[in-house]
């Protein structure tokens, strides 16, 4: 069974996602680089990329391990492209899918590829319209999008592949797939004579043993002053007594039934009695597990990866604030904090990802990447 997967408590019963990391690795023609996955007889055609291993410290060392074993170099990427909840299919655990720009690739570069065999059974360059075509339509959906909307526009936020969020500010709610042709539209990578390998496990065997995250949705609301408002949990017994944990609003992601922004939602209403639609996603917050970070705290149940989607609250009014419901079994106060008194209730990555949100609001674009509170991204360090 592959590491990080185990026997799933009530407590994490549909809460676990799968999660996976891609790139894009455009060249001087405007193309992008596709894969044939010698394996796959139903969907042959993809882009770089794979699912996350537990040791993965973040997606972004995803993405790196898996063109390394798959293409035999080590790509340097740009900035997040995208972040996609996307459902597999009904009845399946959804996936969260993030995609990368890499530098765009020479031609002597690109002849420098030792591509894994098992994984790779060629590459090619497409037309944007050719990958819309060739890749599989969800998949489709994500690329097409990436490659269509303005870079400053990005990480674009999708919701099974579609806009959401700030995102429909720049690409249209449902617009046109294009019709999936598979290798048909991807001259250059016809397959070898002979027939096609043998996945070494079906699609129910593979996804039951992937290793999975959880997340969380939570939202940002400030005052007018700029205070932030945070809730505190109910002490719980830990290992070195009662922990008093400060937070902001927001939970775990039902995700067998719902995705972040609708959890956000729920979540506000739950808590707070309030019947708000989140704003603008503001950071995606990785938070690694034991495997990777010997900081993760098992007692808080770190015992895999994190991801904290934060969504923008916007601003409270004496009328909402003397509204507050707090439900008495979850939590027992809430307060407005400066951010001098956030920082010193909060733990350090809880403040660095609520200081990161905040500042994010007074930018143009998407999401703000995070591992651990701290912003990761090209030159900047990984965590």
């Amino acid at each position: 069974m592959t590491e990080g997967v185990g026997v799933e408590s009530a407590s994490t019963v549909g809460r676990e996602v799968l999660a996976a990391a891609g790139v894009l690795f455009p060249d001087g023609a405007g193309r992008v680089l596709v894969v044939r996955l010698p394996y796959d007889r139903r969907h042959p055609v993809a882009i770089p990329g794979g699912g996350w291993e537990p040791a993965d410290r973040s997606p972004r060392e995803t993405a790196l391990r898996e063109i390394r074993e798959e293409l035999g170099f080590t790509p340097r990427l740009g900035p997040l492209a995208c972040v996609d909840w996307a459902l597999l299919r009904e009845g399946d655990r959804p996936i969260v899918a993030y995609l990368y720009w890499a530098e765009p690739l020479t031609a002597e570069q690109a002849a420098a590829f030792r591509p894994d065999a098992a994984e790779v059974g060629g590459w090619t360059w497409l037309t944007p319209e050719q990958a819309g075509h060739a890749l599989p339509p969800r998949l489709s959906r994500r690329v097409t999008a990436c490659l269509r909307a303005p870079r400053e526009a990005g990480p674009l936020e999708l919701e099974d592949s579609r806009p959401a969020g700030h995102t429909l500010g720049r690409l249209p709610a449902d617009g046109p797939v294009p019709e999936y042709a598979g290798l048909a539209a991807a001259p250059g990578l016809t397959p070898s004579a002979g027939e096609p390998p043998e996945p070494p496990m079906d699609r129910e065997t593979y996804y039951a043993t992937r290793p999975r995250i959880r997340v969380k949705a939570r939202a940002l609301f400030t005052d007018a002053a700029g205070r932030v408002l945070l809730v505190r949990l109910r002490p719980w017994d830990g290992p070195r007594g009662q922990v008093p944990h400060w937070t902001l609003p927001g939970g775990g992601v039902e995700a067998d039934r719902e995705m972040p922004r609708a959890a956000a939602r729920r979540e506000i209403r739950e808590e707070l009695g309030w019947e708000v639609e989140p704003g603008p996603l503001l950071a995606l917050d990785w938070q690694p597990g034991a495997a990777a970070d010997p900081e993760a705290d098992p007692a808080t149940g770190r015992d895999t990866a994190v991801l904290v989607y934060v969504f923008d609250g916007g601003t409270v009014t004496e009328r909402m604030l003397s509204s507050i419901a707090l439900p008495e079994e979850e939590l027992v106060e809430w307060r407005l904090c400066d951010p001098a008194e956030a920082r010193a209730l909060l733990t350090g990555p809880s403040w660095d990802r609520t200081a990161a949100a905040l500042d994010a609001r007074g930018r143009s674009g998407g999401p703000v990447e995070l591992v651990r509170g701290r912003t990761v991204g090209p030159d900047l360090p990984q965590g």
